[in-house]
């Protein structure tokens, strides 16, 4: 039991990451210091985007590990896309880079604006 315990819990532990759905989320950016990101391509950030967030591409991997290796990796990390799916990619990423709390919104920004 031991070893199958140590494995189901490698292959499910999110670490930090935690999904939020739109209130909770609203709630959490208006609070403390954060780092607010849209993920989605500048074509779409333009398009519109949550009121603070910076955008960095998840597609851009060069661009994208550069602007979070000068991030605080103690300061929570809230983000999003259109739809949850690269920000669900993202957020294991930044989780492997050692950031302590990703949080992510549920649905994305599509259910943002709804």
């Amino acid at each position: 039991m031991s070893i199958l315990s140590n494995l189901f819990k490698r292959n499910t532990d999110t670490g930090a990451i935690k999904v939020l759905d739109r209130e909770a989320y609203g709630k959490a950016i208006a609070g403390s210091k954060i780092n607010l990101v849209d993920v989605r391509t500048a074509k779409e950030y333009s398009s519109g985007h949550i009121k603070g967030a910076k955008n960095i591409d998840l597609f851009q991997k060069e661009a994208f590990n550069k602007a979070f290796s000068k991030m605080d990796k103690e300061i929570p990390v809230y983000l999003y896309c259109q739809s949850s799916m690269r920000s669900q990619k993202a957020a294991k990423r930044l989780v492997k880079m050692g950031f302590v709390s990703v949080f992510d919104l549920k649905g994305g920004y599509r259910n943002w604006n709804h």
